[in-house]
């Protein structure tokens, strides 16, 4: 059975090597600056006590005040998976940089999160929709993509 590595184990041993870009932590996952999200990723892929060479998922969540892109990781030789989030402020234009260089199975996911919730990737190799066709307006899994849009709120803040 693979194990969960607790988020706040893993923040403590990011934030010796990235300090600030870990914003916080829970038992299940650990929040990273949002510029800090490609270095983050290539350590832990290329630390052998991490060895993150999978990258299991990628998926964003829409919380309205923000987006959370959502990475999920395993070590197939630790057995091991955790999970990095990072929230993106806005609804204009939510990038992030790419995780391409890091996982090239990054590549369509990070695809698929652009084409469904308009996060976008900075640097990704061929950034265009996916699942939905050229020309095709908005983004359908966001909150606001019907019209007129719903009162979403999100009362817990996430």
């Amino acid at each position: 059975m693979t194990t969960a590595v607790s988020g706040h184990e893993l923040a403590a041993a990011l934030r010796e090597r990235f300090g600030e870009a870990v914003v916080d932590s829970a038992d299940g996952a650990v929040w990273i600056a949002p510029a800090a999200i490609a270095g983050v990723c290539a350590f832990l892929r290329e630390d052998p006590a991490h060895d993150y060479a999978l990258l299991s998922s990628l998926t964003a969540v829409d919380y309205v005040e923000y987006f959370e892109v959502v990475y999920r990781l395993t070590s197939l030789s630790r057995n091991a998976m955790t999970v990095l989030k990072v929230r993106v402020p806005g609804r204009d234009e939510p990038s992030l940089p790419t995780v391409t260089p890091v996982w090239r199975g990054a590549e369509l996911q990070e695809r698929e999160v652009w084409d469904l919730m308009g996060v976008s990737f900075d640097g990704h190799p061929n950034l265009k929709r996916l699942l939905t066709w050229e020309g095709f307006e908005g983004h359908p899994l966001r909150r606001d993509y019907l019209e007129p849009p719903l009162p979403y709120t999100w009362p817990h803040g996430g």
